[in-house]
């Protein structure tokens, strides 16, 4: 089964939080919703995000602070950051955003249309990137299977060219094993 892309939104206001929320319904992505710096950096210890909407204004970790977090550790150094702010348009602070790691950063008010197609596309993204990720195991599995069952029968026909009888037989039973995928015994 397939896991739902989420997304982290990040605002010091409740209010902001919820409108958020709304503007997201009914895409294809679960929203998960904290109040402070702390708490999205809590948050990414034990979820994985497809975007992250992040207030560029809080008390205590504003939005730059908790973005530098976020691109230092490893483990969420790639998740898209889109900063939202009800900052006047500031270039130095769009700036500033975009050198602490953000994809995007928007004003408020911005259109909820265009906020949505961003997420949107980043969740097909990471929607992807999972799909690819699990081929690609897949793939890795088959070739494991492919050098076993290569093995098998290069060990069984190098058994049958001798003379043994027993060695015939255990030929026979590394056929059999590979044709049904066990191993040997």
């Amino acid at each position: 089964m397939t896991q739902m892309a989420k997304a982290l939104l990040v605002d010091d206001r409740r209010e902001n939080l919820m409108a958020l929320e709304a503007i997201l319904q009914g895409l294809p992505v679960q929203s998960v919703a904290v109040e402070s710096g702390e708490a999205a950096l809590k948050q990414l210890l034990v979820d994985d995000f497809a975007v992250i909407l992040l207030d560029a204004q809080m008390p205590d970790m504003d939005g730059f602070e908790t973005a530098s977090h976020i691109k230092r550790r490893e483990r969420t150094r790639h998740v898209p950051i889109i900063f939202l702010t009800a900052a006047d348009r500031d270039a130095q602070l769009a700036l500033r955003g975009y050198a602490a790691g953000a994809v995007d950063y928007l004003t408020k008010p911005f259109d909820p249309w265009v906020l949505r197609a961003k997420v949107s596309v980043f969740v097909e993204l990471w929607t992807k990137t999972r799909q690819l990720a699990a081929q690609s195991e897949m793939v890795r599995e088959r070739d494991a299977q492919w050098r076993l069952l290569t093995e098998a029968v290069d060990e069984a026909t190098s058994l049958l060219r001798g003379d043994d009888p027993e060695a015939r037989a255990r030929a026979v039973a590394l056929l059999e094993q590979a044709r049904w995928g066990t191993t040997p015994d």
